[in-house]
């Protein structure tokens, strides 16, 4: 009997390894992936940024020649013009530096696939995902009143009279949540 606990114990011990070394190839290859793409995004924040500095300076420098011609011909239209410049150079500015603090925090990532302390933090985005109610166990769907953005539906006795459903995703009913189908 010692001899087919032993027998037992190894093959568990080697389904263990074999799963847990599948496990790692799975986390790296997904490191990987993710190490491509960052520095993908990195290389298009980088061109990005390169063209909104030139056209940030380019702007600016006539911004302020229309407004400075402006006001020496004491015309107010070429003035307004000219502010107006001026302010979507400022737009453009904010967004170069909305793309630097975004390469900032990709550089960090970098360096933490790089030293081994990478934690992929990221949203989880699923394309198919929707929202599906289902209402087919309802007797009349005509009952539905009140459609909110909440998801929240309350209910004192049956489903079939919906009076407030909004998008918290909050089930508060007393009998019949059985017939209700959330799918988010």
């Amino acid at each position: 009997m010692s001899d087919s606990t032993t027998s037992l114990k190894n093959t568990n011990s080697n389904i263990s390894k074999e799963i847990s070394i599948e496990i790692n190839n799975i986390l790296n290859l997904n490191t990987i992936t993710d190490l491509n793409n960052i520095l993908t995004k990195r290389n298009f924040l980088n061109r990005t940024n390169i063209y909104l500095n030139y056209l940030f300076y380019l702007v600016q420098a006539s911004g302020i020649l229309t407004t400075s011609v402006a006001i020496s011909y004491n015309d107010q239209k070429l003035a307004w013009i000219g502010i107006g410049l001026n302010m979507f150079s400022s737009i453009i500015n904010v967004y170069e530096k909305i793309n630097s603090n975004i390469m900032k925090k990709l550089l960090s990532d970098i360096k933490a696939i790089k030293n081994g302390e990478y934690l992929d933090e990221g949203e989880v985005i699923d394309p198919y995902k929707k929202e599906i109610i289902n209402f087919k166990n309802f007797k009349n769907s005509s009952d539905v009143n009140n459609l909110s953005n909440d998801n929240n539906l309350s209910n004192d006795n049956n489903l079939s009279n919906v009076n407030n459903l909004s998008n918290d995703n909050n089930l508060s009913n007393d009998n019949n949540l059985s017939n209700y189908e959330t799918f988010r």
